[in-house]
């Protein structure tokens, strides 16, 4: 079976898309949509801005979902996905694939989705760290017994997870990891604590969005954060689309679901080759592609 898999924040790099825009008709009719409804011109910075104009939560989220569903579009005939996910903010990517949402809706949510995590950032700074080379279950062990804000955000592939809190938090819990026997705990450079409780101004102000939003059945199921499922139904996609924002992403487990499932090729859409790497990382043998231009 063929995996659709849609990268998340940290993909993004300056001049994505601009082959696209500049090989494609409908690619650069839907770009300049997206103008219109975001109300500035995502475009420039996308093709000409600065690492540090694409670093913004406001502009990052969009930018790679931009890049994410117009290359999917542009596949035409064949983009046949018959399973999807995504990586946190990927999932609103991987729900346009596969047709709950519409382009201007994902679009809309995206940038709803990333002003409200961009005030939430800013009630409490807050920041989230890699744990590189220890157990899941170690991990999440020593994050329950410290008496901060912390918790473990992104399970990736085993052997990495990131953990996401208060910053005193994360100092304390990157002390006690490494103790305990992790090769590296890196301070990531984000804006926050995403997937923590420290996210929760924003998941109340996304359910409501979310809420007013219409999403229709898929063409496929898509395999959902929370839980690492194949979900289908419109009501249960929304419910777990809400708790994503404060929820851990069980990345590892959604791959190791795919496989189980009869996922045979994942092919990564979207900038970078990360998820290509975090899939290897699961299974070895596994096929894995990636979509990163214009096909032509």
């Amino acid at each position: 079976m063929k995996a659709y898999v849609f990268p998340g924040q940290g993909a993004q790099f300056v001049g994505m898309g601009k082959d696209l825009y500049e090989n494609s008709d409908l690619a650069k009719e839907l770009f300049e949509k997206a103008n219109d409804i975001l109300g500035f011109r995502i475009t420039d910075l996308m093709f000409e801005g600065t690492d540090e104009d694409l670093r913004q939560t406001n502009v990052t989220q969009p930018a790679i979902f931009l890049h994410s569903v117009i290359l999917a579009k542009t596949l035409g005939d064949d983009f046949k996905p018959e399973m999807v996910a995504g990586h946190s903010l990927g999932e609103f990517s991987a729900l346009v694939a596969n047709g709950s949402l519409s382009f201007e809706d994902g679009l809309k949510l995206v940038s709803q989705r990333a002003s409200a995590m961009q005030k939430a950032c800013e009630i409490e700074p807050s920041t989230m760290a890699a744990i590189i080379g220890l157990d899941d279950e170690t991990v999440v062990k020593i994050c329950e017994e410290i008496n901060e804000i912390v918790v473990p955000a992104n399970f990736n592939c085993p052997g990495q997870l990131v953990i996401s809190g208060s910053m005193k938090g994360i100092e304390i819990a990157c002390e006690k990891l490494l103790d305990a026997g992790a090769k590296r705990a890196l301070p990531l450079k984000v804006g926050g604590a995403f997937h923590s409780p420290l996210m929760e101004p924003a998941r109340v102000e996304l359910e409501e969005a979310i809420e007013n939003t219409t999403f229709s059945t898929p063409i496929c199921p898509v395999y959902q954060n929370v839980n690492a499922m194949p979900i289908s139904n419109p009501d249960e996609i929304k419910k777990n689309l809400v708790s994503q924002l404060t929820a851990p992403v069980r990345f590892t487990q959604t791959m190791v679901n795919m496989i189980a499932d009869g996922a045979t090729l994942f092919t990564e859409v979207g900038p970078g080759k990360v998820i290509q790497g975090l899939v290897k990382k699961v299974d070895r043998k596994m096929e894995t592609a990636g979509v990163d231009s214009f096909q032509g």
